[in-house]
């Protein structure tokens, strides 16, 4: 019996903690133009766009800061949260789909993204169950959606086997603004999951689409890391490439991943690597997707 309740108190103060670490969270926001914002939280970044139609999110972080992100949307715009459209399917960009699905938001996303929600999925010894009807897509598109909501126009174009298989860029033409999801980790080493369909040369054809698209005055909404502009994504694209060519270079020398010395690899870049992705992991998912493809 003794033995139970402290199996209880272990698992009840882990839920505590899960939800805890959120509560000194503030959302922020960013005005980019007369209607399209990027609030920051915890999570990843969200384009906000507002007008006589209610909200419309891109991305929606965890779901424990539902509720702080509908009170920032409320200081910015007094209808509802009518959209959200998912740059892909991990938690920090969908976790608050099942409040703002369930509270009338119709959801959309690439059709890979309501399927990977759909199933359990495993990383290490991770098990996500799957996704509750309310959080699920509910359009969902192959190549591109086009969606206009409150005189703004918004382009779905989706990339593939960049940051996972079901990747998308939100591009907003008329108001220069493009939100890349995870494509673009800014000013940090990026997160390419390849257990979801994500791999090196993908990640890297898709920023250098991207770089087609934008011109200098163009704002750019990166999944994590600031706001950022064409010359920061032209940073990024170089580091990745300069990686690539340093992890290939160990692959063409018969190295194995063990051999592969992370300092040589990651020279001129050590500061971009903290928090979830160190330079360990950066070069591990490097020599894993290479090696393969």
């Amino acid at each position: 019996m003794r033995f139970v309740l402290i199996l209880l108190c272990i698992a009840v103060g882990s839920i505590s903690f899960g939800q805890s670490r959120f509560d000194d969270v503030v959302i922020t926001e960013t005005h980019l133009t007369d209607q399209v914002y990027m609030l920051e939280g915890s999570g990843g970044n969200i384009g906000l766009i507002i007008g006589e139609d209610g909200a419309l999110l891109i991305d929606d972080q965890f779901a424990p800061l539902a509720e702080k992100i509908k009170a920032k949307v409320a200081e910015l715009n007094d209808g509802p949260i009518a959209y959200v459209a998912n740059t892909h399917w991990h938690g920090d960009h969908t976790g608050g789909n099942e409040t703002f699905g369930s509270e009338g938001a119709t959801i959309i996303a690439h059709k890979n993204v309501r399927e990977r929600m759909s199933t359990e999925y495993t990383r290490g010894e991770q098990v996500i169950p799957p996704a509750p009807a309310a959080a699920l897509p509910v359009i969902t598109y192959g190549e591109d959606l086009q969606l206009y909501f409150s005189g703004v126009e918004l382009h779905a174009i989706h990339v593939d086997r960049a940051h996972t298989d079901g990747d998308a860029f939100i591009w907003m033409p008329k108001e220069n603004v493009l939100h890349m999801g995870d494509c673009f980790f800014n000013k940090r080493f990026p997160f390419i999951d390849l257990n979801s369909g994500g791999s090196v040369n993908g990640a890297i054809d898709a920023v250098s689409a991207a770089l087609l698209m934008v011109d200098n005055e163009t704002q750019i909404i990166p999944g994590h890391g600031p706001l950022a502009n064409k010359a920061d994504l032209e940073t990024y694209l170089r580091m990745l490439k300069d990686i690539r060519t340093r992890v290939n270079a160990f692959i063409t020398m018969g190295k194995s991943l063990e051999e592969v010395d992370i300092s040589v690899v990651v020279e001129g870049y050590e500061e971009l690597g903290f928090g979830f992705i160190n330079a360990e992991r950066l070069v591990q998912t490097f020599y894993n997707s290479l090696s393969t493809e």
